[in-house]
């Protein structure tokens, strides 16, 4: 589903009157989006009563669109509507919308009287997408007046609420709090990205006649929220012939003495994913703990340092042709350490191996003292907000702040895929394309949740290795379904790590069902 600014938003729209549907048209057929919405939001909606407040702007105009409606068709217990301005500051399809209303007997208040108080239903229809710069009065006491009064009210706002950007994530200004909102062809940057996401509600896109391919063949339009049907094919039923070498081998590289855990997460991650084999490569002072957690998993013992940490010359020796040939996805990380042996490691692994490379945790934070990457094969970075941070040289504040451009500047700039971990996280790729994940919440904010998204990112590369975008966003997608059903279960504040995998069958299966 693409995610439209307010300017891409009102070039599709200008596009659409261009290509012969007025708007006009659209506003007619936007009103109807909502009613179709407030009948399912408020049942019965004809026992409601209903006060809808119109701004001057295109937004006003669905206003009154629905208010007609609602007049005519529905024909709720009481109606009221109340325009922001002056009836003379309205033009265009707006004014022509409002004479109907008009028309068809409807009365328009510019206060709000006692008698709107008991009311059921409201309707933000103030400002629109785009409106630029916190909301100013008189606006700004019916936003008010919006959120203070009507005890007894559900809120939806048209489009997106009234006094909220819908492009720049800002804590400045008031906005309407609802419960949920109806927007038309795509999504707004608003409806995709915290903090804004949570305080739309549910969210309703509904469609108003602009032509498909508008949206399809504008390779400017490089923002999506990864849908549910992308994910369908990762969850499809295997081939009774297969076998497991079918599925992908993945090797995992990590863990230092005291810290087997995260490799092993890793590890176990990428099985449950459905790789058909999986090997960790680790010191060997971890290997039983390994053995112990996850004894499905295959091993190799790696040198160490007197400290507990891989040796500089890893790679030379047991992880030499014989461990890295035939491997599928390598994963890099988990646990790994950040001292002078492990860089070098890692520095050798990525000038000396064509194989694809998902880097997690501490080798995201070597790379970040590195101003030059070798190797050009393909490359996939998993940083949290700090671990970001660190790789493009700024704050955490600043990622995020700007989560899609930064995603997208480092995935251009190292020509690999990044995915920004957190709320949404956003996938970036360097063909510049980003799309923003639905699912996930903050109980999956807890130790080990990286390591089982990097073992699950490893284990879709191998099992899709012609689809690597699709493979990528699939992960992403599974591993916050699986936190979604595993809090739903036992709560946020008890989510484990560990739980995503108790979880990720549950999440395959719906992805299968829908």
């Amino acid at each position: 589903m693409k995610v439209l600014t307010a300017n891409q938003m009102r070039r599709i729209d200008q596009q659409t009157e261009a290509a012969g549907i007025p708007g006009l048209v659209l506003m007619e057929n936007a009103g109807h989006r909502v009613i179709e919405f407030l009948e399912r939001f408020a049942q019965p909606l004809s026992e409601q009563r209903i006060l809808v407040f119109c701004g001057k702007g295109n937004n006003g105009g669905d206003g009154f669109v629905v208010a007609r409606q609602l007049l005519t068709r529905i024909r709720p217990r009481a109606l009221h509507v109340v325009l922001t301005s002056p009836p003379e500051d309205l033009s265009g399809d707006a004014a022509a919308n409002f004479r109907m209303f008009q028309a068809c007997g409807g009365r328009v208040s510019h206060e709000i009287s006692p008698d709107m108080q008991p009311a059921t239903l409201l309707v933000d229809a103030m400002l629109g997408t785009g409106v630029e710069g916190p909301a100013r009065e008189p606006v700004l006491s019916f936003i008010r007046a919006f959120n203070q009064g009507f005890p007894l009210a559900k809120r939806m706002a048209i489009d997106i609420p009234s006094g909220m950007s819908s492009d720049v994530i800002s804590d400045d200004g008031e906005f309407c709090r609802v419960d949920a909102c109806v927007t038309f062809t795509a999504l707004r940057l608003c409806h995709a990205l915290p903090p804004f996401r949570e305080h739309c509600g549910e969210i309703v896109v509904g469609q108003i006649g602009t032509p498909d391919e508008l949206l399809r063949n504008d390779a400017s339009l490089n923002l999506s929220l990864i849908e549910r049907d992308w994910v369908r094919f990762a969850a499809r039923a295997r081939d009774r012939a297969s076998h497991k070498g079918d599925y992908g081998h993945v090797l995992v590289i990590g863990g230092s003495r005291g810290k087997s855990g995260a490799p092993a997460m890793a590890g176990m991650s990428a099985l449950r994913a459905g790789a058909g084999l999986v090997t960790v490569a680790t010191v060997s002072s971890a290997l039983s703990g390994l053995a112990a957690m996850a004894p499905e998993l295959m091993s190799v013992p790696l040198d160490e340092t007197e400290d507990g940490y891989l040796t500089a010359t890893a790679v030379d020796g047991p992880l030499g042709d014989e461990t890295i040939g035939g491997k599928s996805v390598i994963a890099v990380g988990p646990g790994l350490g950040v001292v002078q042996d492990t860089r070098q490691m890692l520095l050798s692994l990525l000038s000396s191996v064509p194989t694809p490379l998902v880097m997690d945790a501490d080798a995201l934070n070597i790379l970040a003292l590195e101003s030059q990457w070798p190797g050009d094969g393909l490359l996939v970075l998993t940083p949290h907000p700090g671990e970001m941070a660190r790789l493009m040289k700024t704050t955490t504040r600043d990622i995020q702040a700007h989560r899609v451009e930064r995603a997208r500047e480092l995935a251009v700039l190292r020509n690999a895929t990044v995915v920004l971990k957190g709320q949404q996280t956003v996938v970036a790729f360097p063909d510049e394309d980003v799309w923003v994940n639905p699912t996930g919440n903050p109980g999956m904010a807890t130790a080990g949740s990286g390591d089982i998204l990097c073992g699950m990112v490893a284990a879709m590369l191998a099992q899709y290795p012609s689809q690597p975008k699709s493979a990528v966003a699939a992960a992403v997608y599974l591993h916050g379904l699986a936190g979604d059903l595993g809090a739903a279960e036992q709560g946020e504040s008890s989510l484990v790590a560990t739980d995503i995998l108790r979880y990720l069958p549950a999440a395959f299966r719906q992805c299968a069902a829908d």
